[in-house]
């Protein structure tokens, strides 16, 4: 299994275009050891030829073009990216399908309640249909695993999370299954699985069973505190937006430490965070647990 970060920032990217906290005037001044990010994705191959982008963020022009893999090859137009799966219908992650309307119709796997959102409060699968169009497929909720055609040798098994639509779907304040949703990547041939969530409310049972017993594990990066948006003063809780902060009783840290098994990498990780800083004293303490921060075009292989 070849895993590919395309992006590994969180809603706006490292630095944030309009910020200036700690972090973002430092990166931008030279004076951290730290690396500018692009919004979260991944792109997932079993050959390296053919490939599963998950999600698109609105970088993903940039990200492509920073991955030669996924080119066109012996012909005029093309690329290497056999389908998308949406793991949510945040602004972050499927802004992107709108830059792809190039080619041709775009092969999209997602859950009922992320069409719907893509249809209505934010439309962008009616807008594409102008274009490319959309050739969308439903992810089950009940445990089923399903393929993708032409993907050889992966399966991908959805797990529903708690969390909330984004703010533009109509069932906003009425949470349904499969608002958004984690995915366990399974390679048939070597049994190797990666288990991939970029945003995590809640560590439920059967999320932690996945987490487990996964070689690897790339989960939510965003917040190193609760209450670290209050340094650009924003008064909202990393668990109240559906993210487990990475120190404290029951964060992230926490929870990795009491896997043996899995592969530990942060994802989406936000302009605001510390670990952004290579030498920073969050960063150590990520170090000694074992768990590493992901950067953009960071390649894995399982």
């Amino acid at each position: 299994m070849k895993i590919r970060v395309l992006g590994s920032g969180a809603g706006g990217g490292f630095p944030q275009w309009n910020c200036s906290c700690p972090n973002c005037k430092a990166v931008r001044a030279g004076s951290i050891k730290a690396s500018t990010r692009n919004q979260s994705s991944i792109a997932v191959s079993s050959d390296g030829e053919r490939w599963v982008l998950f999600n698109a963020s609105p970088d993903v022009r940039t990200q492509l073009e920073n991955f030669p893999e996924i080119h066109p090859k012996n012909k005029v137009r093309g690329t290497g990216i056999e389908a998308i799966v949406m793991i949510d219908s945040q602004i972050d992650h499927a802004t992107g399908l709108l830059i792809l309307r190039e080619g041709d119709p775009l092969t999209i796997y997602c859950t009922d309640m992320v069409k719907q959102d893509l249809t209505t409060g934010f439309p962008i699968f009616n807008i594409l249909e102008h274009f490319c169009g959309v050739i969308d497929h439903p992810i089950p909720l009940n445990g089923d695993s399903f393929t993708i055609p032409n993907i050889d040798d992966l399966e991908f098994t959805a797990l529903p999370l708690k969390s909330k639509a984004p703010p533009y779907s109509p069932h906003r304040d009425d949470p349904h299954e499969g608002d958004n949703i984690g995915v366990v990547i399974r390679q048939i041939s070597t049994g190797k699985t990666t288990f991939y969530a970029p945003g995590l409310g809640a560590i439920e049972a059967h999320v932690e069973k996945a987490m487990t017993e996964a070689d690897c594990v790339m989960v939510d990066g965003t917040f190193w505190t609760d209450d670290e948006l209050a340094s650009v003063g924003r008064p909202l809780l990393a668990r109240s937006i559906g993210h487990i902060p990475q120190s404290g009783e029951g964060g992230m840290i926490e929870i990795l430490n009491s896997m043996e098994k899995p592969r530990k990498i942060l994802i989406h990780i936000n302009n605001t965070n510390p670990i952004l800083d290579d030498n920073s004293r969050q960063r150590k303490i990520l170090d000694k647990s074992g768990i590493e921060v992901s950067y953009d075009n960071m390649k894995i292989e399982l």
